[in-house]
């Protein structure tokens, strides 16, 4: 075990002198290097902002809207017949817009219901099954500047419904 510790904690510093080993031997100036690519990220950051902000103010706005309660509700029978906790909708909701959000609606899911439950199992694995959708393609297609994206969203989507109901159908069989 304290070899593994030992590994993880130089780890990174050797990665560090590996890189600059390799730039001083090539005859790259390492430091130019790394101040391009920092100025690049930047750049990038401030291209993305927009999108960020606008993402973390429309998660705010339905979250305090109280329409997660709503929908739930409205598909309350739905739900009743494919035996689908009512409590995991509000994730199944977020998840794709959100890994932030859908992250502190799994955590209220865990600490109401309890880790080895259901309910807190099946959110876990909701949580690892899917991805941050929407998210992720506002912040790619935004960077490169790719307009039309229905196509992609559509697939997505599709695969984090398929993620969920998987994830539902996994838990009922080993739970």
């Amino acid at each position: 075990m304290n070899l593994i510790n030992y590994i993880s904690i130089m780890a990174i510093p050797l990665i560090i002198l590996v890189i600059i080993y390799k730039g001083v031997k090539e005859q790259i100036p390492v430091f130019d290097a790394f101040l391009k690519g920092a100025t690049e990220g930047i750049e990038i950051t401030l291209k993305i902002f927009p999108t960020l902000i606008g993402l973390f103010m429309a998660i705010g706005m339905l979250r305090s809207s109280g329409i997660l309660e709503f929908i739930t509700q409205l598909l309350l029978p739905i739900l009743n017949f494919l035996k689908f906790p009512s409590e995991i909708v509000p994730l199944a909701i977020l998840r794709p817009i959100s890994g932030s959000a859908s992250m502190a609606v799994a955590t209220d899911i865990i600490k109401q219901n309890g880790v080895d439950s259901f309910i807190g199992i099946l959110a876990a694995v909701i949580m690892g099954a899917t991805e941050t959708t929407l998210y992720t393609i506002a912040i790619y297609t935004s960077s490169i500047r790719i307009k039309k994206t229905r196509g992609i969203i559509i697939a997505a989507l599709a695969a984090d419904i398929t993620g969920i109901i998987v994830s539902l159908l996994v838990c009922r069989i080993i739970y």
